[in-house]
């Protein structure tokens, strides 16, 4: 997948985090007064929680040839977090430069891929990062880019070939993410962030050189935290709240990959394994907004075009053996929104229904089936002007979802043998949008 859609959604949210300061008010409403100064200059420490994802290739090679297919850890991670910032003015306005380390506990593993009679099994136990940091300050919120060293412990182990094979311990290389970070009053500050994490490749040879597997170690990190500053704004309290009653309308674009766990069921043999398909998605949106107070209710509709593919799935890799392609060409939800307005940002929490199509190939005979299902995810959502190129009726947001559209079986001839295929669809879905709404939003200014 191409994890340059990640820094690209969170730069969106920067931009209109930044923007709004030129945002001028709705018809009929009292804008707010002007907030404090806040300044994030200084040290601070903290603790974070969250989800970790491997895409990991992983090929067996022995005399009659290769086996490819994705390992994928999945599990919590925690741990801690210390670093410091510095704030200055530019052009653009606040920037905030910083550096942060962390130390991570992991609970992500794999044991489910079982193929041609070999097993693969893997797990992360631990990671750590430093890393630089760089954002753009509005006020209380900061939206901001890192990356940095990383390393961390990756154990593989299984069976091939009747041989009992193990390798692992201690990796490093590099990481790179991005996040949003927000006041909750006094000292304290909440952050979202998303890091990838890429520990290297790793080949092991056994079996006296007659065997040899292969495993790429591609880790993604989705993951809140919460930190202490010392010597913080201990006085800062959240301004007023935005306006987000009313109908809006949108488009977005984003990248996912999916962890399909999938069977094949042929002469008796059954072979396990995941499809990891990745790429991009982009549509359109539509919604509603009821506000409480701090509080917004909403519903939310979209259709999405994909590109999200695994061609690398093969067994006896080459010709004569099996060749596995599977896309999600489409989907779209309908959703359920519940958040709180912090100022000029919502922070919400969605879920609801879920459709798509979800296309499969063997060795180039394929087959189309529609899908539904259920989504669930969260995400922020910012005024938008662009630097006065967009009015106050814009919004930018950037959100997560995680799309699981059902398991099904399918019967089919494979070189001749009837066959049976099984499949889970599950995607996990990262993206940015913008928003026209039809009552515009009111922001504090800073």
């Amino acid at each position: 997948m191409k994890k340059i859609i990640a820094g690209v959604a969170l730069i969106g949210t920067a931009v209109s985090a930044q923007a709004a300061d030129l945002a001028v008010k709705a018809p009929y409403t009292k804008a707010p007064a002007l907030a404090a100064v806040y300044d994030w200059t200084g040290f601070y420490l903290g603790v974070n929680a969250g989800l970790g994802l491997g895409r990991n290739r992983t090929q067996h090679f022995d005399a009659a040839g290769a086996d490819s297919t994705y390992l994928s850890p999945l599990g919590a991670i925690g741990g801690g977090q210390i670093g410091y910032n510095w704030q200055t003015n530019s052009l653009l306005g606040p920037i905030v430069l910083g550096v942060e380390a962390d130390i991570q506990g992991a609970d992500m593993r794999d044991g489910f891929v079982n193929a041609n009679g070999n097993s693969y099994n893997q797990k992360l136990d631990w990671f750590g990062t430093v890393r630089g940091r760089i954002g753009l300050a509005t006020g209380p919120a900061l939206t901001y880019l890192t990356a940095g060293y990383a390393y961390g412990n990756v154990n593989t182990t299984g069976i091939a070939g009747g041989v009992p094979y193990a390798f692992g311990g201690g990796r490093s290389g590099w990481t790179w993410g991005s996040g949003v970070e927000a006041a909750l009053g006094g000292n304290w500050t909440g952050k979202i962030e998303y890091l990838y994490v890429d520990l290297g490749d790793r080949t092991f040879n056994f079996a006296g050189g007659t065997q040899a597997i292969r495993s790429d170690l591609r880790e993604q990190i989705f993951r809140v935290g919460l930190n202490y500053r010392i010597g913080g704004n201990g006085m800062y309290a959240p301004t007023v709240a935005a306006n987000w009653n009313g109908f809006y309308l949108g488009g977005n674009f984003g990248s996912g990959t999916a962890r399909d766990r999938s069977t094949i069921a042929a002469g008796g043999a059954v072979n396990t394994f995941n499809l990891a398909a990745d790429g991009y998605n982009g549509g359109v949106q539509a919604g509603y907004n009821w506000q409480a107070g701090s509080s917004v209710f909403g519903i939310e509709t979209d259709i999405q075009g994909a590109s999200l593919e695994d061609n690398k799935t093969c067994f006896n890799c080459g010709p004569g053996g099996l060749a596995i392609n599977s896309k999600l060409p489409w989907f779209g939800t309908v959703r359920g929104r519940l958040g709180y307005a912090a100022g000029p940002a919502l922070f919400y929490a969605t879920g609801g229904f879920a459709y798509g199509g979800v296309k499969t190939a063997f060795n180039g005979a394929s087959f189309s089936e529609t899908r539904t299902g259920w989504t669930v995810g969260a995400g922020i959502e910012t005024p938008f002007t662009l630097l006065g190129l967009f009015g106050p009726n814009w919004t930018s947001k950037t959100e997560y979802l995680y799309v699981d559209l059902g398991r099904s079986n399918t019967g089919l001839t494979i070189g001749g043998v009837p066959s049976t295929f099984n499949s889970n669809v599950q995607q996990h879905i990262f993206r940015t949008g913008i928003n026209y709404h039809f009552n515009a939003p009111v922001i504090a200014k800073y």
